[in-house]
This record gives C-alpha cells, structure tokens and sequence, in this order.
C-alpha cells in the first residue's frame, strides 16, 4: 500500500514553476523516446519477413511489441499510482531499450525465439513514450490540459522523423558490425531509449504526480478534485474509445505500408521516408490540435479524426503501388487523424480523473490502446495475405467512422436528465 500523501498547498507562482521544469524534462526524454519507437514501426516488419520469410507473419512485431506494450502500460501506471512518474516512466525506457538490445541480438544470430520475446519487452518503450504525455497534465489547469499533452507529443517528432530517415546509414553501421542491415534502427532504440529513462529518473524532480496528489489532499473534502475522489467518469470511458480506434485503424494500415511499398520494388530510403512523414504527422500537429481541443471541444476533434483517418483509408487504396507522392499524403492523414483522436481521448480521461485514480485509470486506458494496436497489428498481416493492401485501407478507414455514433450516444446521454427523487 502507498503510504497517505502529505497535504501541500501549492500557490500559483511554485505551481507554474514545476510545471515548466516539468514540461522541460518531458520534452527531453520524448526527444529521445521518439527516435527509440521509430524502429519498430519502420523495420519490424520487414526484419521479420526476412527472418521468417513470410508476408503473413509481417504483422507480428507490431502485435508483439504493441502487446508487451500493454502489459507495460498497465505497470507504469501502477508504478506511477505508487513512487511517482520518475520512477514509473524511467524504468518502462529503461525495459524498452533492453527489449531493443535482445532485438539486435536476435537478428545478429538468427534467432527467431529470442526476436519474439525481444520485441514483446521493447513494446515497453513504445507504451512509455505515450504515458509520458500524461506527466504534462498532472500540474496543468483544466483549460490548458490538451495543449500540456500536445507539448509531450510534439516534442517526439525529432527522433521520431529522424529515425526512419537514419535506416540507410544505420543500416550501413549495423553492416560493418557484423549485424544485419534490418537490425540497425534497433540499435538507435537501444540508446536512445535507454538514454530517456535515465534522463526521467534524473531530472523529474519535483514528481509532478506526487506533487498534484499531496496538492489535492491539501483542499477541502468537498472540493470537486479531493483526494478521495470518484471513479472515472462516462468521459473516460468515451476517451478510451476513441483512443482505441483510432488506434486500430491507424496501426492496420501503417504496419502492411512498407511491405506493400517493398512488393512494388520501392526502396528502404522511400520507405524510411514515407514511414517518418507518417510519424511526423502523428506529432508535429500536436501544438495546434492541443489549442483546438482547449478552445473548440474534444468532441468536435474527435470526429475530425474519424473523418481524416476515413480519408487517409481511401487514399491509400486508391493510390497505384508505384506512387510515392499519393502513399505519403495517405499515410500523413492516417498520422495526423490518429493525433486528433489521441489528444481529444487523452484530455476526456484526464478531464474525468482525479489524482487518486489518475495514473490507474491512465493506465488502465492504455492498456485497452496497446491490445488494440496489437489486434490491428495481427490482423492486418491475416488481411493483406488473404486480400489486398487496398482492402485492407478502406477497412481501416471505415472502422474510423465507429467514432461518431460513439460520441453521438455519449452526447445524448450526457444530456438526458437524471430522474427526478421519488
């Protein structure tokens, strides 16, 4: 059991002050984070088809790292709930590049086993990399949640674009260690990782969790953020289902893109390029989106995310094999669409959640993120075997379009008047 918070009343001036520092340490491990995650997004796929030289088994990195990112992602948050995100945030870098170390080991001798259980334990990094956007909101009013989750977003968009764009050079580095070429992004991730872990560990201090929750405990028992507070509320419930869709469909298509581009004799620098303007996408916008969400509604840009991750769908079945330009713009859509969904999902369970059950809840929802990102993983390699990379876009888009009648039904009920007392 964690040990009863200590009440600190914080004032505005101390608050503020920890929340830059805050912000500031985020943005440095995310940095890192993101050059760590692009590996497995860029070359899992193809390491495993080379290894097991089979395209219906192409989806399986992503299922397996996505997967060990589930189990992470509940860990962290468990982790976090107790000692804190110093603590909770550093070691899931900290297993991340470990998982990424096992990953380059396994390709250098050919072992299929140890590869599986590597990415499994190096989806930890890729679920971190996400809870990490919460640590910018434990401290941030209500009206500035989204932008404090746009700042931990964006700040991933350095490593993660310059990740794919290194797999030729780094690919070249892994050649003349004796490694295999597919194996060399992983290497990065290793680093890079494991350099974001030490840098959350060192630097998060004051831990913003710990310190929100000492803040709550500190204010009277009726106030709406007290310490004892509820359960998470219907808007997190709604949260986490558009973080889950948008999830799915945003991960089904991108997982089969480089093995599409590579049947169509593109090569790993167009894919690589392709690959960092997705993630780019994912990221880059997170600024603006977060003011969005702030000032125009977090269902508002939900609904833009299904509509963007619709059309990035279309576009990409409707793009020739042989077509850079169009797979680019298609999969900036698909990246972009998953940013709106991701920032309005995130700033619904935070705005539903108080520091009691913050970083269970927060857990628990990406938890639900990392299980769907590891279904649409396997799924995609199953559809892409059995149909077409065409089918497989126009799914994933489709599925995109669940989200408005979610947040139709959510929307009337929040709006259907409690019965009146007997």
């Amino acid at each position: 059991m964690t040990a009863p918070d200590t009440a600190v009343a914080l004032d505005e001036a101390e608050r503020q002050r920890v929340q830059r520092r805050t912000l500031t340490v985020v943005v440095v491990s995310q940095v890192l984070g993101g050059a760590g995650l692009a590996a497995g997004v860029t070359v899992g796929a193809l390491l495993a088809q080379k290894m097991l030289g089979s395209d219906g088994v192409a989806g399986l990195p992503t299922a397996l790292f996505t997967l060990g990112s589930a189990l992470a992602a509940y860990l962290v948050g468990r982790f976090t709930q107790r000692w804190g995100r110093r603590i909770g945030l550093g070691a899931g870098f900290a297993a991340g590049g470990a998982g990424a170390s096992g990953v380059v080991i396994a390709a250098a001798t050919d072992n299929v086993p140890l590869l599986f259980a590597a990415l499994f334990v190096y989806g930890a990094g890729t679920a971190t990399n996400l809870q990490a956007r919460y640590a910018g909101t434990d401290l941030a009013p209500p009206a500035r949640r989204g932008t404090a989750i746009s700042v931990a977003m964006v700040s991933t968009t350095l490593g993660a674009v310059a990740g794919p764009n290194l797999v030729e050079p780094l690919g070249d580095l892994a050649t003349g260690l004796g490694i295999p070429a597919l194996a060399g992004p992983f290497l990065l991730a290793a680093v890079a990782y494991s350099a974001a872990g030490a840098a959350l560990f060192a630097l998060l201090r004051p831990d913003p969790f710990l310190l929100a929750r000492r803040q709550a405990a500190a204010e009277p028992v009726d106030a709406p953020a007290a310490s004892t507070g509820p359960r998470p509320g219907g808007a997190a419930y709604v949260g986490a289902t558009i973080m889950v869709l948008t999830q799915i469909s945003m991960v089904a298509i991108m997982t089969m893109t480089p093995v599409h581009m590579r049947a169509h004799h593109h090569g790993l620098g167009e894919v690589g390029l392709v690959i960092g303007i997705h993630i780019g996408a994912m990221f880059l916008p997170s600024l603006v989106t977060g003011m969005l969400v702030d000032r125009i509604g977090r269902t508002p840009m939900a609904v833009a995310s299904g509509l963007t991750l619709l059309l990035a769908g279309v576009t990409a079945a409707a793009a020739p094999g042989d077509s850079l330009g169009l797979l680019i713009v298609a999969l900036a859509l698909l990246g972009l669409g998953w940013n709106f969904g991701l920032i309005a999902g995130t700033a619904l369970v935070v705005d539903a959640t108080v520091p009691a059950n913050r970083a269970r809840t927060q857990g628990a929802t990406d938890v639900l993120v990392a299980l769907a990102g590891a279904g649409g993983g396997a799924i995609s390699g199953v559809v892409m075997s059995a149909s077409d990379y065409a089918t497989l876009s126009l799914g994933g888009g489709a599925l995109a379009l669940v989200l408005i009648p979610v947040l139709f039904w959510a929307h009337r009920d929040q709006r259907t008047p409690a019965p009146a007392a007997g």
